[in-house]
């Protein structure tokens, strides 16, 4: 049970720090979420399918993105430790993904379908709060992210992306971070250098 525990550490500490909850709720926390390993281009959720799970990432780091009709990759969102991953259109709605989820290196993540979570809600209802300020939190971050797109140059883009994401932007590839800020690869190297002046 101890290396279980180990693998739940860092899920128990963002809930303990975001919500008052006891240690018997942790352990039904522990129960019903369950482990799932990704190898490195390893998928988590294909565009289309219904993402039926909410999604906590314990190791490693994952994209999630969206290919045009030309075949152009945009992300939307990189997923590291500590965070949560999810097509949440897809899984509020019961629709479509429109989005796929792919681990850029090897992790770990840690799931609870949504059939376990209404059960997780009716036995620990502190836990309906707790999603409900990390689903605002999400919402607030993909409009501020929206609004960035649309209205800062491209390099201010980049040094706000340092400035809050260093480990992402040391963990990625340079053109998996030009695509999440919406730039061409050439461009991104153009303004990396440009700073390194």
């Amino acid at each position: 049970m101890k290396a279980k525990e180990d693998l739940y550490v860092s899920l128990i500490n963002t809930i303990k720090n975001t919500v008052p909850i006891s240690d018997s709720d942790l352990n039904l926390v522990i129960e019903l979420f369950e482990p799932k390993q990704l190898n490195k281009k390893e998928f988590l959720l294909f565009k289309g399918d219904v993402s039926h799970h909410m999604r906590f990432v314990c190791d490693g780091c994952l994209r999630v993105y969206s290919n045009n009709e030309k075949g152009e990759e945009f992300i939307v969102q990189f997923g590291i430790k500590n965070w949560w991953v999810n097509d949440l259109h897809s899984y509020l709605s019961n629709a479509p993904a429109q989005y796929t989820i792919q681990a850029i290196r090897a992790s770990t993540v840690l799931q609870i379908h949504r059939d376990k979570l209404e059960t997780l809600f009716n036995k620990v209802p502190i836990m309906e709060r707790f999603f409900r300020i990390k689903i605002q939190s999400a919402y607030v971050a993909t409009q501020v992210h929206t609004l960035k797109a649309i209205s800062e140059t491209s390099e201010s883009r980049y040094l706000n992306f340092l400035s809050k994401y260093r480990d992402i932007e040391q963990a990625v590839p340079q053109y998996m971070v030009a695509s999440y800020l919406g730039i061409s690869p050439e461009h991104l190297s153009t303004i990396r250098k440009k700073l390194h002046q």
